[in-house]
C-alpha cells in the first residue's frame, strides 16, 4: 500500500499556504500520496481555545517577519494578505465541493484561492471579490454557489472539521502520516522522515 500524508489545511492560515507549496514536492519524493483535509480553522480554534497569532499583537508582528524568513527560505512568492483575518467559511465549503468533483478541479481551485490569498492579495472576506476571483479563473459561478450550498458539502466540512479536533488538532496546517501528528510548515522535515 502506498504511504499517505494527510494534510489538514484551510486557506486562512498563511503557514498553510507555505506548506501547500512544499508537502506534494515530499510526498512526490517519497512515492506518497497526500491526502487533503480542507477543514474549518475558526471551528478548531473555537473547539480549542487556540487563536490565530495575528490576534495577539506581539506575536502577529513576529509572525509577519517570520513569514516572510519561510517564504524566502522555500523560494514560494508571498504578501501577506492586507484584508487579514479573513473568514473562510465559503472558501473552504468550496475546497470540499471541488474535491468532490475531481482532482484536476480541486487542484485548480487551491492554486486561484491560495494565490488569491497570499500572492496577489484579494479580499476573499467579500462574496463579490471571491466571485471575482473565480470568474477571472474560469469556474462556473452558478455551479460553485450551487455547490457550496449544498447541505452535504457543508455537513462534510463539519465532520471534517470535528474529526481534526477529535484527532489533536489545534491549528493549521497539520499533517498525520499514520497516528503522527505534525503541525506546522517548520515540521516538514518531520513529516518527510516519516515518510522514509
Amino acid at each position: 500500500m502506498r504511504k499517505q500524508v494527510e494534510f489538514f489545511f484551510d486557506f486562512g492560515s498563511p503557514y498553510t499556504y507555505l506548506a501547500y507549496h512544499q508537502l506534494p514536492k515530499i510526498a512526490a519524493k517519497r512515492n506518497a500520496t497526500v491526502v487533503w483535509r480542507p477543514m474549518l480553522l475558526g471551528g478548531v480554534f473555537q473547539a480549542t481555545g487556540n487563536h490565530s497569532p495575528i490576534e495577539i499583537p506581539a506575536k502577529g508582528r513576529y509572525s509577519l517577519i517570520d513569514l516572510q524568513r519561510w517564504a524566502k527560505h522555500f523560494g514560494v512568492p508571498m504578501t501577506m494578505n492586507p484584508h487579514f483575518p479573513i473568514n473562510t467559511l465559503t472558501l473552504m465549503r468550496g475546497a470540499v465541493a471541488m474535491q468532490g468533483r475531481s482532482e484536476a478541479e480541486f487542484q485548480r481551485y487551491l492554486a486561484t484561492i491560495f494565490a488569491a490569498m497570499f500572492e496577489r492579495p484579494r479580499n476573499l472576506g467579500q462574496a463579490e471579490e471571491v466571485t471575482t476571483v473565480l470568474h477571472e479563473n474560469g469556474f462556473d459561478l452558478v455551479q460553485f454557489q450551487r455547490l457550496v450550498s449544498d447541505p452535504a458539502v457543508k455537513e462534510q466540512l463539519k465532520r471534517t472539521t470535528e474529526e481534526a479536533v477529535a484527532r489533536g488538532v489545534f491549528g493549521a496546517p497539520t499533517f498525520f502520516v499514520g497516528e503522527q501528528m505534525f503541525w506546522g510548515q517548520d515540521r516538514l522535515d518531520f513529516v518527510d522522515a516519516a515518510l522514509a
